[in-house]
């Protein structure tokens, strides 16, 4: 058994399913009309599991009305990738300014290096 963690990241994994949830950030829809850009590459029952995936991760939720089968997004399990992506996010940002710092630096001290010997050879 996967955790949602994981089931998460696999599932945002695929771009058929980053596309699904793209259209479903615009509001709910019906499994027909997020079916529809797809159809031309895939079958209908290739979206549905698609969409079946998405569920599983708990990244939408279908409902049942009469015959309409809307979809909604649940941003909790992206909410909860982002927080956990947060703390690798600070660290390299951290890391990324003292490497610039550390650059900085050497670059200065190099060219104060160059300088101090261009004015030397040109005293000679």
């Amino acid at each position: 058994m996967q955790d949602s963690l994981s089931q998460t990241f696999s599932a945002l994994a695929d771009p058929t399913r980053r596309a699904l949830l793209a259209r479903l950030s615009k509001g709910e829809a019906s499994v027909s009309d997020l079916a529809k850009p797809f159809l031309k590459e895939m079958s209908l029952p290739a979206v549905t599991k698609h969409l079946k995936v998405l569920e599983k991760a708990g990244l939408i939720t279908k409902g049942r009305e009469a015959q309409w089968r809307p979809c909604k997004l649940n941003v909790v399990p992206i909410k909860d990738a982002t927080d956990w992506m947060e703390q690798y996010r600070i660290f390299w940002e951290e890391s990324l300014d003292r490497l610039d710092d550390y650059l900085k630096t050497v670059t200065t001290k190099q060219k104060s290096k160059g300088s101090k010997n261009g004015r030397s050879k040109q005293t000679k």
